[in-house]
């Protein structure tokens, strides 16, 4: 199977990251409850962060490679994005949990089986170093995958610290290392799944996309030669990398093929300067704003001439 872009090569080395580090997650929490190793656990929930990375970063790259389809893109987009934000939150819980745990354990130090707890570490590090090179290998550069390289760069270190932490109660027999360690990786669990929480949440609630200035699109969109006024506008994210547009456009008096080219070049600004692909521009006229009849015509209809009555 070969795709004639990087999408799908990037695509199959996301989904075989994604089972590999959610077969490990598994592993490392059987693991961890039979050694008694609280680091352990907290590790299977730092890599569940990962798989989560993974699986948002694979969901970005499947839905790109769908045919446009407008109905449902918004949907898988949504469904992607809720899912995100769902385990997301999850994890959060999970930390505050083990963070409580790890403080029970300093005040009752428990025996921990650091022979477990090396070899498994020894895995993760393995697991997590292969995934990155896939990820290097693959030549994506997008953000999703970006955000999951990161990922797996401190699930890397977090094993190398548990491999260190199994080396030091093997010869100091200074158990309180492992909820030290645990404790540690709950505080980058947050920190990973906090970005994700505020990412999915500003998608769901449709909020401005990040680093998008509303003031500077009507701006941009005033300086179209043929508009006068813009008013009513509203972006919003449709997915982590798909904005969309609405807007009420004040324009001369004038006929619909020259209306259209101003629609044109409106749309041609948003693109290129915005990345916004999904707009919807409803056009005003200056005699029907100031008459009561406020008749509008939106750009919808501009093509069909006989629904014009004078």
């Amino acid at each position: 199977m070969h795709s004639h872009h990087h999408h799908g090569k990037s695509g199959s080395v996301l989904i075989w990251s994604l089972l590999a580090t959610s077969a490990f997650v598994a592993l490392e929490v059987t693991a961890g409850i039979r050694a008694h190793s609280l680091a352990l656990l907290s590790d299977a929930g730092h890599n569940a962060t990962d798989a989560l990375a993974l699986l948002l970063a694979w969901f970005a790259v499947f839905v790109q490679k769908m045919p446009a389809d407008e109905s449902r893109t918004f949907g898988y987009h949504r469904a992607g994005v809720l899912a995100a934000f769902i385990n997301a939150v999850t994890l959060v819980l999970l930390s505050v949990w083990i963070i409580y745990e790890s403080w029970t354990r300093l005040v009752h130090p428990i025996a921990v089986d650091d022979r477990t707890m090396l070899w498994v570490a020894l895995g993760a590090a393995v697991l997590n170093g292969g995934v990155m090179m896939g990820i290097q290998r693959s030549g994506d550069k997008s953000v999703n995958l970006r955000a999951a390289y990161v990922h797996m760069l401190g699930d890397l270190l977090g094993a190398v610290g548990i491999i260190a932490g199994s080396l030091i109660i093997r010869f100091t027999g200074w158990t309180t290392v492992d909820p030290l360690l645990s404790a540690l990786i709950a505080v980058l669990i947050v920190w990973s799944s906090w970005d994700i929480i505020r990412e999915s949440l500003n998608i769901l609630l449709e909020g401005s996309p990040r680093g998008m200035e509303v003031a500077a699109v009507t701006k941009a969109i005033r300086e179209v030669s043929g508009v006068l006024d813009v008013h009513d506008l509203h972006i919003w994210s449709l997915g982590s990398a798909s904005h969309a547009l609405s807007s009420h456009v004040l324009i001369d008096d004038m006929p619909p093929s020259r209306s259209g080219e101003i629609l044109h070049r409106i749309n041609h600004v948003l693109a290129d300067r915005f990345h916004i692909h999904h707009t919807t521009v409803q056009f005003e006229h200056v005699g029907c704003a100031i008459s009561d009849n406020g008749c509008v015509i939106s750009a919808a209809d501009e093509h069909h001439h006989h629904h014009h009555h004078h």
